[in-house]
């Protein structure tokens, strides 16, 4: 008898949530970007939202949390009731890296969230101000190396995924610059349009607006060969040989988010990247659709993980 009543409460559970993730959502979704308006997280955030919001029948509200290389966002997010209704898109940064860069964190990458997709990914760009005098990455890096400590870069935080890119291109090239943290991407790259900083190495997707209207000009791009949208722009990698990096943002939901509920916003977000509108928006943006399994995205961000902390830890990039 007994068996029979508990045998009875978990199929009722069960069928409970099903019906759940079929109802699933009956009002506004959250998406929390966790840094300002205008970078390229935001960009492929509201993309997605709009889609997502047409095919749920409900709206997909853009919210953006700046502040600590993501860490604002992600901790509402990460305290966040695990209904589906707030769901965090971060940049790759902020579950990979910050863990390795800042002493305390109100977040654990780990332990607070459930991985649903890698939405895109892309390059960064090196761009400098239109009216810099260097015109190539090795003008850029020969100054670099004649005055250690002058040049500056500036990028959308610490910890950001600008940021250790840029950590990552000068570590590679074995030269000193001065790094200029921004509360966000697209203040940084002002700063940059207004000479604040020398260089950047900005998300394609962030940057294009600014190279498209001649306010920058691209140096390299950090993909292994050049990219369609920036073809006479050359890679990185032809001065610095085997040098490659790319960013990516994806969705992630409150640890503790019931699996029917992942499941149905990996299905959802997979079939709007398999739109070949969405595909071709992101494209032009210069981000290439991903859409890996929850497992996928869990494991490639625990290997993602592990080379930053290589970086930070030789970089000696901290925050206390």
């Amino acid at each position: 008898m007994v068996l029979r009543y508990f045998i009875g409460i978990v199929v009722g559970f069960i069928a409970a949530m099903h019906v759940q993730a079929q109802t699933w959502p009956t009002r506004p979704v959250r998406l929390i970007v966790p840094f300002q308006v205008g970078g390229a997280t935001d960009i492929a955030a509201r993309m997605l939202a709009q889609k997502l919001s047409d095919t749920w029948g409900q709206s997909v509200v853009v919210e953006n949390r700046g502040g600590a290389g993501g860490g604002v966002g992600a901790s509402e997010v990460a305290r966040a009731t695990p209904d589906g209704y707030t769901l965090l898109f971060p940049s790759g940064s902020v579950l990979t890296a910050n863990q390795h860069v800042y002493k305390k964190m109100t977040y654990d990458p780990d332990k607070d969230f459930s991985p649903i997709t890698n939405v895109v990914s892309g390059p960064q760009v090196l761009v400098v101000p239109i009216n810099s005098p260097h015109k190539t990455i090795k003008e850029l890096l020969d100054a670099a190396r004649q005055q250690p400590g002058v040049l500056t870069f500036g990028s959308a935080g610490i910890g950001s995924q600008v940021h250790l890119a840029a950590e990552n291109f000068v570590f590679t090239a074995k030269v000193d610059a001065v790094h200029v943290p921004y509360k966000g991407e697209s203040p940084a790259l002002a700063g940059l349009v207004g000479g604040e900083t020398s260089f950047m190495l900005a998300n394609l997707a962030g940057a294009m607006s600014y190279i498209q209207s001649g306010r920058l000009r691209a140096l390299g791009v950090t993909s292994a060969q050049s990219v369609a949208q920036l073809p006479d722009v050359p890679p990185v990698a032809r001065t610095l040989p085997g040098f490659e990096n790319a960013g990516w943002f994806g969705l992630v939901a409150p640890a503790g988010t019931p699996r029917e509920v992942i499941d149905k916003v990996y299905r959802d977000t997979r079939r709007a990247l398999d739109d070949t509108q969405m595909r071709a928006r992101f494209y032009a943006q210069g981000m290439v659709t991903v859409g890996n399994t929850p497992e996928e995205m869990a494991r490639a961000i625990k290997e993602e993980s592990a080379r930053w902390a290589v970086v930070v830890r030789d970089r000696k990039i901290t925050v206390q």
